[in-house]
């Protein structure tokens, strides 16, 4: 079955270079193409794709504001955004996550790699890599929450001893199957463990879940991985 990838940018050179990009990979396909943030809610709701690539900087509804709509949006649940962005701009990429973004990427990756974070997204996964999350979290640490989703919620004691070593694990970039061979458990347990923490915690991804992490001090800068 073929990832379904709705593209956002105001830059038609950039789209038309995406969707070429996505379109050689034989287990994608773009099912739009969308000019601003309102653009690519609509198409959303209209296409159903199992990834948005959202630019952050666009006119009108820009890209923090549509993820904010398209992952609050009940109907789209199914749906995760990756935003596109470059690494110095830490405010716009911790409004994003705090908006239910799935990961971020800078516009300068390389295209293998890009390709690979729209697998890594669009099977569930977080694209939170633990040397490019450090200052950012750091800066989410520091920064006022006020007008912010309330990521925290729930209390970590609603949570196993188990499930809250597996969100510690999540904090540091593993995979499910990372998980599994740390703690000896199968893939599937692993899975199942994540979902539950996040289902008890109120969360809709691993990226929340990360903040998480941090921000009750479950995990803290420089711990070991």
């Amino acid at each position: 079955m073929s990832i379904r990838v709705l593209l956002a940018d105001d830059q038609a050179l950039i789209r038309a270079g995406f969707a070429a990009l996505v379109r050689s990979a034989a287990d994608m396909e773009v099912v739009g193409e969308a000019v601003d943030g309102e653009d690519a809610l609509g198409q959303a709701r209209e296409t159903r794709p199992d990834v948005v690539l959202m630019d952050i900087r666009m006119p009108g509804t820009d890209g923090i504001s549509a993820t904010g709509l398209i992952t609050g949006d009940a109907e789209l649940v199914d749906v995760k955004v990756l935003v596109l962005t470059t690494f110095e701009d830490d405010d716009l990429v911790l409004a994003a996550l705090r908006a239910g973004a799935s990961g971020f990427l800078g516009k300068g990756v390389e295209p293998v790699e890009l390709l690979d974070a729209i697998r890594v997204v669009a099977s569930g996964e977080a694209l939170l890599s633990p040397k490019a999350t450090r200052g950012l979290i750091d800066r989410l640490l520091a920064a006022p929450t006020d007008g912010a989703p309330d990521l925290v919620g729930a209390d970590l004691d609603v949570l196993t001893e188990r499930e809250r070593e597996v969100v510690a694990l999540v904090a540091h970039g593993l995979t499910n199957d990372d998980i599994a061979a740390r703690l000896f458990l199968s893939p599937l347990t692993a899975k199942t463990h994540v979902n539950r923490a996040m289902t008890k915690l109120g969360v809709r991804d691993r990226a929340q879940l990360v903040v998480i992490a941090y921000r009750t001090g479950l995990v803290r800068a420089g711990d070991p991985d």
